[in-house]
């Protein structure tokens, strides 16, 4: 699990190979991710924008922007949890995703919310270090 906490918003986000996505053979791998967004503070934000940065194995740089997430742009109200799930194909074994939420409060105060990096991985991925 990784987690990330910009202000009073806390971001936790858990990924998962999905083999029975995936096609090895083929250069398919797919991760599906479980991303919670906590709202520890007194203030109502609502989520309007993503941006993703998407790196592989081999160091591509893949940028995703959006509005919302799955198709929705939550409000979040002091104390409110959202959790949604998505997914992430891949032509190598691993990667690497990071980026961050554009919130508005409610005086209309725009601000960027941290998305923690995450790693993708396939179970028989060899990790080392640098």
């Amino acid at each position: 699990m990784y987690k990330a906490k910009t202000d009073d918003i806390e971001v936790t986000v858990e990924p998962r190979f999905m083999a029975d996505r995936s096609d090895p053979r083929t250069g398919r791998y797919f991760w599906a991710y479980t991303v919670e967004i906590a709202n520890h503070g007194p203030r109502t934000v609502q989520l309007v924008a993503r941006h993703w940065r998407i790196t592989d194995a081999r160091g591509k740089l893949e940028e995703v922007r959006g509005e919302g997430v799955v198709g929705e742009q939550p409000i979040l109200r002091g104390g409110d949890i959202y959790k949604y799930t998505s997914g992430c194909p891949l032509t190598t074994p691993s990667g690497i995703m990071a980026g961050a939420y554009r919130m508005v409060d409610e005086g209309g105060n725009a601000f960027e919310v941290e998305i923690p990096a995450f790693s993708l991985d396939t179970p028989d991925t060899r990790r080392s270090l640098n």
